[in-house]
């Protein structure tokens, strides 16, 4: 790493500086098993206001950018348990508009190549500047697309799903009252109305699980508590669609109201 960037990075390695608040809402995931470039990158991170998340392995980085709520990934590509191209190939899987940056060795032109057309979004090559490193990192989150506004409402057969309140209000006068597992996979699915989304998707996305190698029945039961509440009838389903060999759906005509 070049001399100015060790520098920069010891003058910053124990203060405390006043963080910028609109980037403090961005928390950054980076996976690099070099303790000096993390804890630099780290540190850098810092003093501009990000939130930082760190892995030093392959195996621990793979689970947080699946599981962990960040806006943009910093991922290495040599990296002890599992390669950084294989947790890129992951990421684009379960997380396809999660920004990602390749940090690169000098002269890994392959590597670079792979990994701009497995998704990546930029790349920074080793030794890099704390200028560079931050120059990149804001041009990758600005031309992101921004996050949707959270979906507050949506309208089921003969009443409303309130998911600002965890419950369904129907004409007639009933209430019922959503989990708080329930209502997230309900806002999961009506964030992409139209969209079969695969059980692992949801494992991952609404569960903050590993789908690798586990079987289990939950999302099918929580779907299935899911129509018994919205009055949606399994037999013949109009919200909740079941889309064979794929998952489900939440039907594309459904009205959804977003907060404000």
């Amino acid at each position: 790493m070049e001399a100015s960037l060790e520098r920069a990075f010891t003058m910053m390695r124990g203060k405390n500086f006043p963080k910028n608040n609109m980037m403090s809402q961005k928390q950054i995931l980076i996976i690099e098993d070099d303790p000096a470039i993390r804890q630099g990158i780290v540190d850098a991170l810092q003093f501009e206001g990000y939130q930082t998340l760190e892995a030093k392995n392959g195996n621990a980085g793979l689970d947080l950018a699946l599981q962990a709520d960040c806006h943009l990934l910093l991922l290495d590509l040599i990296l002890p348990g599992r390669d950084g191209l294989e947790i890129l190939r992951q990421v684009r899987l379960s997380r396809p508009s999660l920004p990602v940056i390749i940090l690169t060795a000098r002269g890994a032109e392959a590597d670079r190549v792979q990994g701009l057309k497995l998704g990546a979004d930029d790349y920074v090559v080793k030794p890099f500047s704390v200028k560079e490193l931050l120059a990149r990192i804001e041009s990758v989150l600005r031309r992101s697309p921004e996050r949707p506004l959270e979906i507050s409402r949506l309208a089921v057969p003969g009443g409303l799903a309130d998911l600002a309140r965890c419950e369904v209000r129907f004409e007639d006068g009933e209430r019922l009252e959503l989990s708080e597992k329930e209502r997230e996979l309900l806002h999961y699915l009506a964030s992409n109305r139209g969209r079969a989304i695969s059980r692992d998707e949801i494992l991952s996305r609404v569960w903050r699980l590993n789908p690798a190698g586990l079987a289990t029945r939950t999302i099918d039961m929580h779907v299935a508590r899911l129509r018994e509440k919205l009055r949606d009838d399994p037999s013949r389903p109009r919200l909740l669609l079941t889309v064979r060999g794929k998952g489900y759906m939440l039907a594309l005509d459904v009205q959804v109201e977003r907060q404000a």
